[in-house]
């Protein structure tokens, strides 16, 4: 990816804050800060992929630049224009370009539906097209994430858990979106299933000209897929690169210690690997301190870090940690 192509989505800023429910008598509103001024971009037809801890905010960014969420604060670029403060009616041609992937695919399925009825949800809403033309699209679709015609009348329940994410992957691609929010689209699946879909979904990229954003914590499953990784920690993108630039060269510590976490198959080598184990205290996501967050874990934090929050910069192309390290 170069800077000359265009971007889809640029976020600037950006933050979702949860108020916490305190006592009648207490003066001090608290806040969990889930998304605190994030910035950064997605390329037309890249897949970017965003990792980190349970907890990190990840979701929570992709539910967020979805307006799942309404955000606190910031700036939502989706081609050219800002959606960050739009109405749900001012909204409604975007929804059609922003579509999701859910995590589960049991849950995120109305049981009382059918498959056609499921699928047809989104072009009801979202297209002119006759119920005869809507048909022919949802045979199509099924056709694509490898599901038959004979399961139009199926319910939600009579199909495994892989075939239950494709009706979702289906449904999410039947009006023929620009943008996926593919929240750990696979966690949910057994490894051999995981491929498939990954697979898939590369497949339906090349063909649908998609971009997506690919939440996940399944490190080696999100280095296949993505064309670029960012790293996140407590609500802040630490680190932004090229996938397999970040797993050859890693330069934040939190980085260098998440990729070590990643199973190597060998035993020997597992044995004789060194582990950067990540220690010290967790800081609390209501009251943040000023400086740097992970500098409470890190083996390499400086008087400054406490002092400083440190921005993301660049630091080789378009290799961007924010360390006060570089």
């Amino acid at each position: 990816m170069t800077e000359t192509q265009q971007k889809l989505i640029e976020v600037k800023n950006l933050k979702k804050y949860f108020p916490l429910k305190t006592s009648m008598f207490s003066k001090n509103k608290q806040v969990v800060k889930a998304v605190d001024d994030v910035s950064f971009h997605i390329y037309k037809g890249e897949t970017f992929g965003l990792v980190g801890e349970s907890g990190c905010g990840k979701s929570t960014l992709g539910r967020t630049l979805n307006r799942l969420y309404d955000p606190t604060g910031g700036e939502i670029l989706f081609d050219g224009k800002n959606i960050a403060n739009l109405t749900s009616k001012e909204l409604q041609p975007y929804r059609k370009r922003m579509q999701m992937i859910f995590q589960d695919p049991y849950s995120s399925l109305n049981p009382y539906m059918n498959v056609e009825e499921i699928i047809d949800e989104p072009l009801e809403i979202h297209t002119s097209l006759s119920k005869n033309e809507r048909r022919e699209v949802i045979i199509d679709m099924l056709e694509k994430v490898g599901l038959k015609k004979g399961d139009l009348e199926k319910f939600p329940h009579e199909f495994s858990g892989g075939q239950r994410q494709r009706i979702g992957i289906a449904r999410a691609l039947s009006i023929n979106p620009d943008f996926i929010l593919c929240d750990e689209a696979i966690s949910a699946l057994d490894v051999s299933i995981q491929a498939q879909v990954i697979n898939m979904l590369e497949d339906l990229q090349s063909e649908m000209n998609l971009t997506y954003l690919f939440v996940a914590h399944d490190l080696s499953m999100v280095r296949h897929i993505s064309d670029r990784i960012g790293v996140m920690y407590l609500g802040k993108i630490v680190e932004i690169s090229k996938s397999e630039e970040l797993y050859d060269k890693p330069l934040h510590p939190y980085t260098k210690a998440l990729l070590s976490a990643i199973p190597i198959p060998d035993p020997i080598k597992a044995q004789n690997s060194k582990r950067e184990i990540i220690t010290g205290e967790l800081p609390s996501p209501i009251e943040m301190d000023t400086g740097c967050r992970f500098r409470s874990r890190c083996p390499f934090a400086k008087p400054i870090c406490a002092e400083v929050d440190p921005q993301l910069r660049k630091v080789d192309g378009e290799h961007l940690v924010a360390c006060h390290l570089y």
